[in-house]
């Protein structure tokens, strides 16, 4: 099971899949590039610890169209 759930993530970003996509793969980049030693003993992949925090509101997009 996928968490946090898809339809939870999209309430985030007012239903815009597009958008969803966009702040998470860019947040995990950054993660990627920021903290690579962190990520490699870590359980979690980049892209779920990016939707976590999307989830919990530590990203947000500048604006919501």
């Amino acid at each position: 099971m996928i968490e946090p759930p898809i339809e939870k993530l999209l309430k985030k970003v007012n239903g815009n899949v597009y958008l969803l996509c966009c702040l998470v793969a860019k947040r995990a980049k950054h993660l990627a590039l920021t903290i690579p030693a962190e990520l490699e003993t870590s359980e979690k992949k980049e892209i779920s610890i990016a939707a976590e925090e999307v989830y919990n509101g530590d990203v947000v997009p500048n604006k919501l169209i």
